[in-house]
């Protein structure tokens, strides 16, 4: 049987993806399917999506005309994934594998295939994700439309040139961890100043989410907010006057740019 998709892999981010187009509706459930190498994780998804075929392997009469795949292996197991989906007959692939380069994956492939690259961020695992996309050599506008159909069922999706993706991938690939960082420290910034440890996490956690909130809600710029909150010569000018002597601002921009080189180095 021909599947209108297949997600090349049945880790977090394959899982994450094939729970979100279910959920959209992006396809009918029998036209999806996972292609997972490991027995005991094709256990786990065949229990988790029951509707959804697991293969251990893609074969050829698996893909159709239509047919397009996700790959969504790691690194060091992607260019193999690549060529074995070539075998198959894909002709369309997104690709979410971090620092391969498109004209790597068209490299797999004897013929030209439609490839669109792709930087998600750990947020798809609940539908908020931000990803970003680009397309290789043969594709078109159809492909990216694919694309951002596929990646919109887990968040948001912006188009920019592959040169740009390794920024993407140094600021909001990596994102999740610096700010994972912050809300860490002001955790313990709190208990230091007598708080418990849950009372510290539920005003730290709770003002994160609600500050995001306000961010998309209101579309005034950080600056702005930060503004409302700041009152000349308070408690919250205090603490940015700290932060500011700490040269926290120059050391998030030193963290986008070493994580947006390792992206580079990672490629080349």
């Amino acid at each position: 049987m021909a599947f209108e998709l297949v997600i090349i892999g049945g880790g977090r981010m394959g899982s994450a993806l094939c729970e979100g187009l279910l959920a959209a509706s992006w396809c009918d459930r029998e036209q999806l399917a996972i292609v997972e190498e490991s027995l005991e994780q094709r256990a786990v998804l065949t229990r988790r999506f029951p509707d959804v075929e697991v293969l251990a392997a893609l074969e050829l009469d698996h893909v159709g005309s239509r047919t397009g795949a996700v790959l969504c292996v790691k690194p060091d197991h992607a260019e193999a994934a690549a060529r074995e989906t070539a075998i198959a007959g894909v002709t369309r692939l997104l690709s979410v594998v971090a620092g391969l380069s498109t004209a790597r994956i068209e490299a797999a492939f004897p013929g030209p295939v439609a490839v669109v690259r792709s930087m998600p961020n750990t947020p798809v695992l609940v539908r908020k994700g931000v990803s970003a996309i680009a397309g290789g050599s043969h594709v078109i506008k159809d492909d990216l439309d694919w694309a951002e159909g596929i990646l919109g069922a887990v968040g948001t999706v912006v188009r920019v040139t592959e040169r740009n993706l390794d920024a993407v991938t140094g600021l909001s690939g990596s994102m999740p961890a610096y700010l994972y960082l912050v809300v860490e420290s002001l955790i313990e910034a709190g208990v230091h100043q007598g708080l418990s440890r849950e009372v510290s996490r539920q005003l730290v956690v709770g003002t994160f989410e609600g500050s995001a909130a306000l961010l998309v809600a209101t579309g005034e710029s950080p600056q702005e907010l930060r503004a409302q909150v700041t009152s000349p010569g308070g408690t919250t000018a205090a603490g940015i006057r700290m932060l500011e002597a700490r040269a926290v601002r120059a050391a998030f921009l030193e963290a986008v740019a070493a994580a947006a080189e390792r992206s580079r180095q990672l490629g080349r």
